[in-house]
Formats: C-alpha cells, sequence, structure tokens
C-alpha cells in the first residue's frame, strides 16, 4: 500500500515536469518572437495610397505567437484627411498584429477622390515600433509573408524576404530598405521613394474595382514563390507605368497636402518609375498604331509631315483594349465633318467642333477633317495667307500632351 501511494504523489509531479520541459523547448530561432503579454500604450500611423480620407476604418488584430489571428480586435477610425489612426490601451499575447484599413483615399494620378473604398493590410511586430503605416507595400506582401512563416521561419527574416522579392518585380534591389510598414510617401529618402514608385505604378488609370483585383491576383500570383509569372499581370504593369506623368503626380500630392495645412517632401519616386520602365521584360501592349491613311484620305497622325495644302483628310488610329484617345485642334481653317450619316460607327465622339476629339471605342475609328484656307485682311486688302494650327494628342488618359503637332496649309 505504501509503494502505491508514492506512485500516486510522484507521477503528477512527472507529468508537470515534462510538460514544463516540453513548453520552454521553444527552438532559439523563434525565442525573440515570444513574449507572455504586451501592454501597449498606443498604436498609431498612417494609411497611404495616397493619403486615405478621414472616417476610414481601421481594425488592428491580434495574432498569436505563431500568427494565427486570436479573434481579438481593436477598431477605430482615421482622424482626418492625411491618413492618420490612432489606437490606444492595447493589451496583446504577442507582438505581431495585422492592421486593415477600408475606405476612400486621395488618388495622386487623377487629383481627386477615389470612387470606391479600397481595402489595404500589413503585418506587422511591435518590439520595436509602434508607429506603423499601411500601405501598398505592406499589403502586396501579406500573403508572400504568411506563407513564408508557414515554415516556421522567423519574422523579420520573412519580412526581408517577401519584401525583396516584390520589389525585385518593379526592377529594384536595396537589400536596406526599412520594413513596409515604416515608409511614408511624404517624407525624403530612397526607401520612401520605391513605395511611391510602385504605387503610382500599380495605381496607373485604374478604376478602384481593377485596382483592388490587380492586387489580388498579384498577391495570389507570388505568394509560393515571390515571382509574378503571370504575363498579363506584369503587361498591365508595364502598361500603367507608361502613361504616367511624375510631374503632375508631385504636384497634385504636394497641393493636396499644402491644402491639409502640411509641408511635405515628396520623394525622388520618379527615378524609380524609369528604372522600371527601361529594365523590365513584361511587355508594353497599349501602343497606339496612328495609320499612314485612314478612310478620308491622308491621316494628319500618322506623320510628323507639318505642311498641307487645303483639302480633306484623315484623323485616325488604332487603339488597342484598354487605352483611350483625346486630340484638340487649336487655330483657324480646320473644320470637323459631323454629319452624323457620314461618321456614323467611325468611332470617335465630338466634343467640341473643331475643339476636341474623343475616342468612342477601341479599334480602328477615323472622321474627316476639313481645311479651308480662310481670308486674311492685310492693311485693308482682302487676301489669303498661310493657316496654322496645333493638334495636341492626350493618350490613356493622359492630363498633359502625350505629344503634339502644328499643321500650316494654303
Amino acid at each position: 500500500m505504501k509503494k502505491l501511494f508514492y506512485l500516486q504523489i510522484f507521477l503528477p509531479l512527472f507529468i508537470l515536469n515534462s510538460c514544463e520541459t516540453e513548453n520552454n523547448s521553444i527552438p532559439e530561432d523563434k525565442m525573440e518572437d515570444v513574449v507572455e503579454s504586451l501592454a501597449i500604450e498606443k498604436i498609431s500611423g498612417y494609411v497611404q495610397k495616397g493619403p486615405y480620407l478621414n472616417g476610414t476604418s481601421i481594425a488592428i488584430s491580434e495574432l498569436s505567437s505563431d500568427f494565427i489571428p486570436t479573434g481579438k480586435v481593436f477598431s477605430s477610425q482615421i482622424l482626418d484627411n492625411k491618413g492618420t489612426f490612432e489606437i490606444k490601451k492595447i493589451d496583446l499575447i504577442s507582438q505581431f498584429v495585422e492592421l486593415k484599413a477600408d475606405g476612400f483615399y486621395f488618388n495622386e494620378l487623377t487629383n481627386g477622390n477615389s470612387s470606391a473604398q479600397l481595402t489595404l493590410y500589413a503585418l506587422a511586430d511591435l518590439t520595436d515600433n509602434t508607429s506603423l503605416n499601411v500601405n501598398i507595400l505592406s499589403n502586396l506582401e501579406k500573403g508572400r509573408l504568411e506563407y513564408i512563416l508557414s515554415d516556421s521561419i522567423n519574422f523579420s527574416v520573412a519580412k526581408q524576404q517577401a519584401l525583396s522579392e516584390i520589389l525585385s518585380i518593379f526592377e529594384v534591389e536595396k537589400l536596406d530598405i526599412a520594413d513596409s510598414e515604416l515608409l511614408d510617401i511624404t517624407k525624403p529618402g530612397d526607401d520612401n521613394a520605391i513605395l511611391l514608385a510602385i504605387s503610382v505604378i500599380i495605381q496607373g488609370n485604374l478604376s478602384v474595382a481593377d485596382l483592388s483585383e490587380l492586387l489580388a491576383n498579384m498577391a495570389t500570383d507570388i505568394r509560393e514563390d515571390g515571382v509574378l509569372d503571370s504575363k498579363s499581370l506584369g503587361t498591365q504593369l508595364i502598361n500603367n507605368a507608361r502613361i504616367i506623368h511624375p510631374e503632375i503626380i508631385r504636384e497634385n500630392l504636394e497641393s493636396r497636402y499644402e491644402s491639409l495645412g502640411q509641408t511635405v517632401v515628396i520623394p525622388d519616386f520618379e527615378k524609380y518609375l524609369t528604372q522600371f520602365i527601361e529594365n523590365t521584360s513584361f511587355e508594353y501592349t497599349n501602343e497606339i498604331d496612328y495609320p499612314e491613311t485612314g478612310r478620308f484620305g491622308e491621316n494628319v497622325l500618322g506623320n510628323e509631315k507639318s505642311i498641307y495644302s487645303a483639302g480633306r483628310y484623315s484623323i485616325s488610329a488604332i487603339l488597342p483594349e484598354a487605352t483611350s484617345l483625346v486630340v484638340t485642334m487649336t487655330g483657324n481653317g480646320c473644320y470637323l465633318n459631323n454629319n452624323p450619316y457620314d461618321q456614323a460607327n467611325f468611332g470617335w465622339e465630338i466634343v467640341e467642333n473643331p475643339g476636341i476629339l474623343s475616342s468612342a471605342q477601341t479599334g480602328a475609328i477615323d472622321i474627316e477633317l476639313l481645311m479651308e484656307v480662310t481670308p486674311i485682311d492685310s492693311i485693308g486688302d482682302s487676301g489669303s495667307g498661310p493657316n496654322i494650327f496645333e493638334i495636341n494628342v492626350f493618350e490613356n488618359g493622359a492630363l498633359i500632351p502625350t505629344w503634339t503637332k502644328e499643321i500650316t496649309f494654303n
């Protein structure tokens, strides 16, 4: 009976010691990822595509040390039109969190607010920083980062790998770049310039729905190997990049923040935009073609010729899918044939005659241009002289002319 009594006491103690030993056998490379608990006074930062608008919802989800959501969520809203947020008094079981922002944003390409809401994410470690930003890069890396972490890789190592792989897509190599959630498009420096360049490349002239789809499709594509394999997605990126006018983006952002009472230093993102355009192997497919002739004769858009004779001409182009074209004309002596019967289904919309033409479809579009010599009074005498007008061509929603042409005829 005594032996049985001792066994009953000893066995629970043995089991307890075994459990303690098992719980303490954490791999050395994971020790830094484990904390007992965290009491955070405040988490704050910015949500940026361009800056998100006042009222955007922001949520911080608690993750376990194995990066699994616990179900505990801290919610708030952005405080102003600079994208500022803060959430106070947060108790966590680990230093890892997921941030989610959902709202409208200022579009730096269109110089206006987005027409719909866009959701962006970030995964972050609060060990050294509680000032965190949510942006395009933090969103792009999320799926890839989660996949890498499933192999029990250290969080900071996984972050560096995921971000490096994403930068490679955009022809950027920078091993010492800061974590994505520390970047800010309103601050100087190469790291912030990279963020802004990638943000504008992904935006292009896309609607919010198309932008959201592009982000989701890219995340799916790179999730397992960190490489963008889809040729169509790569083509979308270079097509976007080729329509961007950096000087307008810079002006739009500076004006926006100035209107909010903030003087900012927009980083030198232009060089990373150019670097992508010049070095990417993705195929550009949005080249608009201008044939030499059209339905009505010689195409005034189809060559560099500048001197013509009065007569009938074409304004013709061939537009690939997802492209657009606007042509403006200023000067005297040129008119568009706006007879509805003559121009039916030729693909142009006459916004103003003779001032503005806008493509109404893709594919081949054409319209008749008439050049007529107009009388010119000179010192009281009637006569005729050269007529001059200028053509400005705006491709794919460009806000400044893609190219111009001055025409003289008599």
